[in-house]
Formats: C-alpha cells, sequence, structure tokens
C-alpha cells in the first residue's frame, strides 16, 4: 500500500517536472521569434542591403545584395551599386593618313626587262609610238593619227641605221609607212658619252612608255626625269662582249606642259671598235 502510494507521487513529480520544462522551451521560442521580426528589407528604414539604418555590419567583404557578377567589387567610400566614374579615353597618338595623291601631282618609275621576240607597236602604243631606221639613220615612221606626244631631241653622236637586230618590231597603223610584218632595223650611235635624248609630253594622265634599245660591246644607261623637277631614275644595260637589247618600261606623270626627258647613252665602252647603244623604236599607252 505505502508502495503504491510512493510511486504515485514520484509520477506526479515527475509530470509536474515535464510540465514546467515544456514551458519554459514555449517562453525561450516565442522570445526568438519576437526578436528575429524587424523591417522588411523594402521598409523605408531598411539600409543598404536590408539592414536596419544604424546597424554597422560586420568587417569582411562587401555586401552581395544588389550586386552583379560582372561590375567587380565596389570601390571603398561607394555603396555597392555605384562604381567610380569612367576615365576620359586617351587621344591617339597615331599620324593621320596622308591625303591622297592629286591625279596630276608627279610621278616617275624606271625598270628594265627582256625584249620580246617580236613587238606589234600598234598594239602597245594606242597612245603614240615611233619606228627609227627603216630607210636608214634619219628616218622614222610614226603611228598614224597617233597624240604627237613622242618627241626626238636628237643627242650626241652620228646616227647609223642598221638591219641586224634579233628583236622584230611590227605594225600596222604607221605612216609614211602603213605597215609591216617585221623590221629589224634601227639606228645606233657610237663612243662613250654619245646617244639619243627623247622627250614624252605630259597630259596630267598616267602614262606608259616602253622604249626597246640595244648595246653592242658597251654599257648603256637610260636616264628618266620630269622637267617639273625631281630626282632621276636610272636602268642600265650591259654587255662587254657583244650586242644585247631591252625593254624599258617607264611609268609618269606630269600636268599638262610638262614633259618627261629621257636620255639613252653610251656610259662606257669595250672596244676601240664603236662600242654603243642602238634605239629601235618608243610607244606610249
Amino acid at each position: 500500500m505505502i508502495r503504491s502510494v510512493l510511486r504515485r507521487a514520484r509520477q506526479r513529480r515527475r509530470w509536474a517536472v515535464e510540465g514546467v520544462a515544456v514551458l519554459v522551451c514555449l517562453v525561450v521560442l516565442i522570445s526568438y521569434l519576437s526578436t528575429r521580426s524587424g523591417p522588411e528589407p523594402d521598409d523605408d528604414r531598411a539600409g543598404p542591403g536590408g539592414v536596419p539604418a544604424g546597424v554597422a555590419r560586420t568587417p569582411g567583404l562587401p555586401a552581395a545584395v544588389g550586386r552583379t557578377g560582372e561590375a567587380g567589387p565596389a570601390t571603398p567610400g561607394l555603396r555597392p551599386r555605384q562604381r567610380p566614374p569612367s576615365p576620359e579615353p586617351t587621344p591617339s597618338t597615331s599620324a593621320p593618313a596622308p591625303p591622297p595623291a592629286k591625279p596630276d601631282s608627279p610621278a616617275l618609275s624606271v625598270s628594265r626587262g627582256e625584249m620580246p621576240a617580236a613587238v606589234d607597236l600598234t598594239a602597245v602604243g594606242t597612245k603614240d609610238w615611233v619606228h627609227w631606221g627603216e630607210r636608214g639613220g634619219r628616218s622614222t615612221i610614226r603611228k598614224r593619227s597617233g597624240s604627237g606626244e613622242i618627241i626626238d631631241g636628237g643627242g650626241a653622236g652620228r646616227r647609223v641605221g642598221w638591219d641586224g637586230n634579233q628583236e622584230y618590231v611590227r605594225w600596222s597603223d604607221g605612216t609614211p609607212e602603213r605597215s609591216t610584218n617585221g623590221s629589224s632595223n634601227g639606228v645606233y650611235t657610237c663612243g662613250a658619252g654619245n646617244g639619243f635624248s627623247l622627250a614624252i609630253a605630259g597630259t596630267g594622265e598616267p602614262r606608259t612608255v616602253q622604249l626597246y634599245g640595244g648595246i653592242w660591246m658597251a654599257r648603256g644607261r637610260l636616264e628618266a626625269r620630269l622637267s617639273t623637277g625631281g630626282p632621276a631614275s636610272t636602268a642600265r644595260l650591259e654587255d662587254p662582249y657583244t650586242s644585247q637589247s631591252a625593254q624599258f618600261t617607264i611609268r609618269f606623270t606630269v600636268p599638262k606642259g610638262a614633259r618627261l626627258l629621257l636620255n639613252w647613252t653610251v656610259e662606257k665602252v669595250f672596244t676601240t671598235h664603236c662600242g654603243n647603244v642602238g634605239l629601235q623604236a618608243v610607244a606610249v599607252r
């Protein structure tokens, strides 16, 4: 009997203790929830990033709220969404492009190549052409209805006609001889310092001149210059033992009224027996 009473007393005490513990837990939970309530992030009293005004952040990395990955971390002293102003672009230090050359600006170049075995002056000289030596040292044949741009200025030394060129020229629009299927004729002059002086009238447009000449046991020098001034351009052809022919290409531009000046002369001889330069034809297109 006594044991039964004691057992019930202990059970009531355990229930009482458990009830008090439950009550304490409820009080603690209510207190905790009341401390978590506060202004929402959109509340006017909330500071940047949802932190209540007046509450300092824990030192550490800047807050990630309101910051995109592309912008990078904010500069100290600025809000997370703010960035320093972009610097002004650095002025370019490259030199300005030069203005394009005017169509009639003076220009000059000279090159030398192998003369073809046969040259059609009618096809090459669309503007004008001249052939020398068909009927001796003083004869010339010109393009019929040509522009007249090619001017024979003479030159030092006596011109002699000959018919032994290895390369041939032909034409179908000449005067006084209308056409020929192939001519090996030309002219030559002997001795150092002697040669041919020619001029091509300028039109203000680019022009291409082909000069067909040769040497025999000599060194020939072609000098090209503009009547408007500027440096000369030169090309040479040399053979100490026999003869050789070449095609000289001259490209130039000079204003109307000015001229291209050509001098094809013997610069050096390798024989005492008439080392010379020769000339067959000149064509302009």
